[in-house]
């Protein structure tokens, strides 16, 4: 993809992007009337910010504990990870295996500090366990986890901040 520089939003552009962040279920009508432009010209629009990566995604953020009956409460853990070496390639395997993970919701490389902080969401604490396992105990190159669990959700989004 090109860079993508500053200037080539427009204010519409950015109205749309906010627009979506908060509520990516609007209809194109909708959308349209809000920031003031045709149904068409909306489409087209929101089209070319897809098409250039801008859009990456559109998901349904769900409520745990609406679920809670079904799957139980569940458990979410942040999850700090530092690895023995640090050279390109054994960062990238350690990615790898922890983004193919289903209970892997979010990883991040970060610095300075632990090489990963991860957001787990499993079932309960046996699998939380058996989670561990995999992603850390049968990687001998993981030196140090540090997980935190969660008492209580207070925030949840995943809305950048716009100009």
């Amino acid at each position: 993809m090109d860079e993508i520089k500053n200037t080539d939003f427009d204010a519409i552009d950015l109205q749309l992007l906010t627009l979506l962040q908060t509520d990516a279920s609007r209809s194109n009508q909708a959308l349209a009337a809000a920031v003031g432009i045709s149904a068409p010209t909306c489409l087209r629009r929101v089209k070319r910010l897809w098409e250039r990566g801008v859009l990456e995604k559109q998901v349904a953020i769900l409520a745990p504990q609406a679920l809670s009956a079904v799957q139980g409460p569940g458990l979410q853990a942040l999850v700090e990870v530092t690895l023995e070496r640090q050279h390109a390639q054994a960062l990238d395997a350690f990615e790898h295996l922890a983004c193919a993970h289903p209970a892997v919701q979010q990883c991040w490389r970060v610095s300075p500090g632990p090489d990963f902080v991860l957001v787990t969401h499993t079932r309960d604490m046996p699998q939380y366990l058996a989670l561990s396992q995999r992603l850390f105990t049968s990687d001998a190159n993981v030196r140090n986890v540090r997980s935190f669990f969660s008492l209580e959700r207070a925030k949840v989004s995943v809305e950048l901040p716009l100009p």
